[in-house]
């Protein structure tokens, strides 16, 4: 793991592409093929492949917990070096001294174990299970911890372990770099990515020019294929010179489908087994004949007609649902795209040519059926009105918008790019006072990033009604950084990571929509907040009031109910 961590730290020293490729590919190259399975896997944030469905369930306090067992620290010395560096691995890499007692790899001083070995000992950690497991967790980690030997090695370890990797690599990079380390066709192993499930296999694949048998694993979660904003109102003159496909875009949540042998599974867009919260879509998928994986989204729906999404809210993370709550609250998933039919992959194949197997393939049904879509004429005389008038009518039943996806597009897992545009139009904006900040991740972990933001009430005290922590621009967040420092609330010295403000920064939130919520003052949270722009020329006196928001609620009930009597 020394050359392992010598190599993350160059890629992530790195900001050119091409070189940050070259650096990995070089170092895959001196790795035999245990090896390489286990640092390919490492690279891409996790010890193990999605397929394996295994998880280490090592959490902040277990590797707080594990560190003790080895170094001898203060719990303010930790939460000083995380507030520093605003990462796990760096924080524990600096409190990480020489162990107290020697660990499981070697009998003299430690050296750090190779990947294969760390791999090994990560999964024993997964393994743990029934009464005892967390102790049995923490001991094992520590023993870990101990074998690691050398402080930026141990930066890595848990870097590996959290998931926080964040040296500037995504997956198709690495997929790329195995392409060039053993001088394979691009193409042909980022299918093979995509198929496998598993990146370690893959790396091997490569290797011994096997790539061509790699199966698809179904029942292994693809990464979703994005979509890029498309400003509301605009000419679109940059959907001239292609041809689309327009979709309706589903007030609902991504899923993807898995169906082999009689079997069927539902994956959440963060990969999750969400199977067990959609009974109903489960047995339709799972009466199918083909092995299929499809993409979609899941809707609460009744009498054919999308409902809005805080209905569906009632479905989401439930681990067993009732017979009265699907009666309550059905659902459907809405297919639109094929990635797999049997033993053929579809990703490399344009949109048109899995749209037309997906029809041919999937019947109608209650809860199941193919998304509806039409062509969008890129020659229309007027873009603009084609556009507004399906916009407005797919908003009039009930659902966020449009999608357009070009015809000749591949699927791309994990991407965002021209391929696939959402046509979307925010519900409404309000000006809200920052009242307490938090310092960023990764590359932002040393500005202040996130922000919790509220409204006034009929009392003209402040009540939160949301966080958000994307639409300023990083000069604009460097330049807020020192005035929240210097105008923390209560308290002196070194400030935690999460503080509250002097609330006198007003900001502008654009949100898609409103829903009661008891996690906020207000009793109410913005679904999807951005924020817009920085209000300078507006008070705290001036910011949005709390009736202003029940009034943007109930005018989108009002909406809402007007589109389901449609």
């Amino acid at each position: 793991m020394h050359a392992f961590a010598e190599t993350a730290e160059r890629i992530a020293a790195t900001a050119p592409t091409l070189e940050k490729l070259e650096i990995l590919a070089a170092y895959l190259r001196t790795l035999g093929d245990d090896d390489l399975a286990a640092a390919t896997l490492f690279f891409s944030g996790s010890p193990f492949a999605p397929r394996e469905q295994r998880a280490l369930s090592l959490g902040w306090s277990a590797i707080r917990a594990a560190a003790a067992e080895v170094w001898e620290f203060s719990a303010e010395d930790l939460s000083a070096a995380y507030r520093r560096h605003g990462d796990t691995g760096a924080a524990i890499a600096e409190i990480a001294g020489k162990p107290r007692t020697l660990g499981l790899f070697s009998g003299g001083p430690p050296a750090p174990p190779a990947p294969a070995a760390l791999r090994q000992a990560l999964g024993q950690i997964a393994a743990a299970a029934g009464s005892g497991a967390q102790r049995r967790r923490v001991a094992l980690f520590a023993d870990v911890l101990r074998d690691t030997a050398e402080p930026a090695v141990v930066k890595y370890v848990v870097k590996i372990c959290t998931g926080e990797l964040r040296i500037g690599l995504r997956e198709g990079l690495i997929v790329d770099a195995l392409a060039r380390a053993f001088g394979r066709d691009a193409a042909q192993t980022r299918r093979a990515a995509a198929a496998a499930g598993d990146l370690g296999a893959v790396a091997v694949a490569a290797r011994h020019d096997a790539l061509d048998r790699v199966e698809i694993a179904y029942f292994s979660p693809l990464q979703f294929m994005l979509a890029s904003p498309l400003l509301y109102g605009g000419a679109y003159e940059e959907l001239a010179e292609n041809d689309w496909l327009i979709e309706e875009k589903y007030d609902g949540v991504r899923a993807q489908a898995h169906v082999h042998d009689g079997q069927a599974r539902i994956y959440s867009r963060n990969m999750n087994d969400v199977t067990a919260a959609y009974p109903e879509v489960h047995e339709a998928l799972a009466a199918l004949p083909a092995a299929l994986i499809i993409d979609g989204e899941i809707v609460a729906q009744r009498d054919g007609r999308v409902l809005p999404f805080r209905v569906l809210q009632t479905r989401l993370q439930r681990k067993q649902t009732t017979a009265a709550l699907t009666a309550e609250t059905p659902v459907a998933l809405m297919a639109f795209d094929l990635l797999a039919v049997d033993g053929r992959f579809l990703i490399g194949e344009p949109l048109a040519e899995r749209r037309r197997i997906l029809t041919t393939l999937l019947p109608a049904r209650e809860h199941l059926r193919v998304a509806p879509a039409r062509r969008l004429d890129a020659g229309a005389a007027d873009m603009a009105s084609v556009l507004h008038e399906q916009f407005e009518s797919a908003r009039e039943r009930g659902n966020e918008g449009l999608m357009l996806k070009r015809l000749d597009a591949p699927y791309q897992p994990g991407k965002r790019g021209g391929l696939w545009l959402k046509l979307k139009r925010e519900l409404s904006t309000l000006d809200c006072v920052v009242v307490a900040v938090e310092f960023g991740h990764g590359k932002r972990a040393h500005v202040i990033s996130d922000y919790t933001f509220a409204v006034r009430a009929a009392d003209q005290t402040l009540a939160t009604i949301g966080k958000a922590y994307s639409g300023l621009t990083d000069a604009e967040i460097a330049e807020l950084t020192p005035w929240f420092l210097a105008h923390r609330s209560g308290g002196t010295g070194a400030p935690a990571r999460r503080f509250p403000v002097e609330p006198r920064i007003v900001i502008e939130v654009a949100f898609d929509v409103i829903q009661p919520s008891g996690r906020h003052g207000s009793g109410y949270a913005l679904r999807f907040p951005r924020i817009a722009r920085l209000r300078p020329d507006r008070s705290p006196a001036d910011a949005s009031t709390l009736a202003e928001v029940e009034a943007i609620y109930a005018q989108m009930l009002a909406r809402e109910a007007a589109s389901t009597l449609h």
